[in-house]
């Protein structure tokens, strides 16, 4: 089953070899690719999701030394570092078949191979993949699923490793759709209440009259429409983890509230004179900045230190570049499975358009963009005319416009510009009279 749900790609320069691999495998693979020029493996590789490289260790008819196999073993590492290579050359040196898995490749065959070892070879590298996708995806996140191989996520995952097994108060910051929901989730499941509840709360959501009663629960008669107890969620996470979401749009009044029960580590509920003591772990989650949440004249300094015992910051998908095509490639093969449609190329043009959007909705934002096109495509390729982004997602400043520093009047400037042109940063730099180099200096320069 695994063979036959398996797309190879074979890359070697002499054609009787690539005739030889399409009729061994064309009947036991779902797809099998051939290539003669190596210098196309790039784009063949971001096109399509293969499973397996078989890739001809020479190229060079004058010299038989290997390199050119490490070489394009090492470009395609570059591009995705889980792709499973199997190296094959007729010249068997030890020393160079114990470099070649140095550097990366699964396995190494020597010309002329075995057809039953090839197989052998495939098949063991399918089901390590098998075996190993939930825990390559989710080393530290158990539990959840979080793809993410760039630097900063990287450093988010190490964050939460270090500090899910404490009972610390966690502030998540970052903008919305980056997945504050899901690091709260994971720093639950790997923390040492992860069999006692994780309840959500979007507080934002809640109206003063609402507030107390859904977290502090009331006793029947407490009001007009109570009528019977009610257990509120700090009741209702007793043991675990209460998640307070949009915890910035909360007023003074509430933030008094609670910070009096996360003191007291009591709560008493609405009609009632009867303290309740409550254990559990709180993460919080806002979109604003904790520069804003710092004006006490919207948020109290004392809630956000006891809030914020430690503070994990979620990179807007801009700054994940590594991980754009990585969760294009996770929620096209998400959706193909849900609609019932078969695996997808991707077209250059739309990959390019992915790589060149800004994603003001970041992961969510992605996502639905993604599921529209795989709903909407009519054949088995994805194209640049496929991949639609949602006008409602904008990127505003919170910069006034009547600001007269100059520092602040170019990040205005160009955020406009970056809105204007769909994220397009070659267009962005034109228009702004500027090189891409000087453009992405003052992205880096202004955290963008």
């Amino acid at each position: 089953m695994l063979l036959k749900n398996a797309n190879i790609l074979v890359v070697d320069d002499d054609t009787d070899v690539l005739t030889a691999m399409r009729l061994l495998l064309k009947s036991k693979v779902k797809e099998v690719v051939t290539e003669k020029n190596p210098n196309n493996i790039i784009s063949l590789i971001r096109k399509k999701k293969f499973d397996i490289v078989v890739l001809d260790m020479n190229f060079n008819g004058l010299v038989n030394t290997g390199n050119e196999g490490i070489y394009w073993l090492n470009k395609i590492k570059e591009i995705d570092k889980d792709l499973s290579v199997i190296l094959i050359t007729a010249y068997g040196e030890l020393d160079l078949a114990i470099k070649s898995l140095k550097e990366g490749a699964q396995d190494f065959l020597i010309k002329p191979w075995k057809n039953e070892k090839l197989i052998q070879s495939i098949t063991d590298i399918l089901k390590k993949k098998v075996s190993g996708k939930n825990k390559k995806e989710a080393t530290v996140i158990a539990g959840v699923e979080i793809i993410g191989n760039s630097h900063v996520m990287q450093d988010v995952f190490l964050k939460v490793k270090k500090i899910a097994p404490t009972d610390a108060n966690i502030l998540i910051l970052g903008e919305n759709g980056t997945g504050k929901d899901l690091i709260a989730k994971a720093i639950h499941d790997n923390s040492l209440r992860k069999n006692k509840p994780f309840v959500k709360v979007d507080v934002g959501a809640l109206t003063s009259t609402l507030f107390e009663g859904e977290l502090f629960g009331h006793k029947k008669g407490a009001f007009t429409d109570a009528k019977e107890d009610r257990k509120g969620r700090f009741e209702a996470a007793d043991g675990g983890t209460l998640f307070l979401d949009e915890i910035g749009n909360i007023s003074l009044q509430q933030q008094a509230r609670l910070l009096t029960a996360l003191q007291n580590r009591h709560i008493t509920p609405l009609g009632s004179n009867k303290p309740i003591p409550i254990n559990i772990r709180l993460i919080c989650a806002t979109n604003l900045d904790i520069s804003v949440l710092a004006n006490e004249a919207k948020f109290r300094k004392d809630l956000i230190y006891r809030i914020n015992t430690v503070e994990i910051m979620m990179p807007p998908l801009r700054n994940r570049e590594k991980d754009i095509i990585l969760l294009a490639n996770h929620f096209i093969e998400l959706y193909a499975e849900k609609y019932l449609k078969s695996s997808f190329n991707l077209e250059d043009g739309f990959i390019k358009k992915l790589e060149s959007y800004y994603f003001p909705g970041n992961v969510r934002e992605l996502q639905y963009a993604l599921e529209r096109a795989v709903i909407m495509a009519d054949g088995n390729t994805l194209t640049e005319e496929d991949l639609v982004f949602s006008p409602i997602e904008k990127r505003t400043s919170h910069i006034k416009e009547s600001t007269l520093n100059l520092e602040e009047v170019e990040k205005t400037t160009i955020l406009k510009v970056i809105e204007k042109n769909n994220g397009n940063i070659t267009k962005s730099a034109k228009e702004l009279g500027i090189t891409r180099t000087a453009l992405y200096r003052r992205l880096n320069k202004y955290g963008l």
